[in-house]
């Protein structure tokens, strides 16, 4: 797999999502205009039972482990490697509207990059 980087939505809630290699795992940054580092997630799919589990961390304050932890249970579900997948997603005075809407395009975002990756 190459650099990847995608974009989706408009003004205020447009993300971001570049991803690359380190090694043989996956390294996914989501992300909007306002990057930081706000929560990490680790998935790891076992291909005994065909499970994929995901562990969080958090920065105080921040609420991107929602992003985070979809985005690498689904990312490693799909392409059956470790990711580590990096959110940092920050607007002042969100709206949850805005919520909803970055939200969508984070797991569009996503979906867009399994099925990229997939069809290598």
């Amino acid at each position: 797999m190459g650099k990847y980087d995608l974009t989706r939505g408009e003004g205020r809630t447009r993300v971001k999502l570049s991803a690359g290699n380190l090694g043989a795992d996956l390294i996914v940054t989501i992300y909007n205009e306002n990057a930081h580092l706000g929560a990490v997630a680790v998935g790891e799919y076992d291909p005994k039972t065909e499970r994929t589990s995901v562990s969080v961390i958090t920065r105080l304050g921040h609420k991107d482990d929602a992003i985070a932890q979809q985005a690498a249970y689904a990312i490693s579900k799909a392409t059956k490697k470790p990711v580590c997948v990096i959110a940092g997603i920050h607007l002042d005075n969100i709206t949850p509207e805005e919520i909803d809407r970055i939200l969508e395009n984070s797991m569009i975002i996503v979906e867009e990059f399994v099925t990229q990756t997939n069809n290598l």
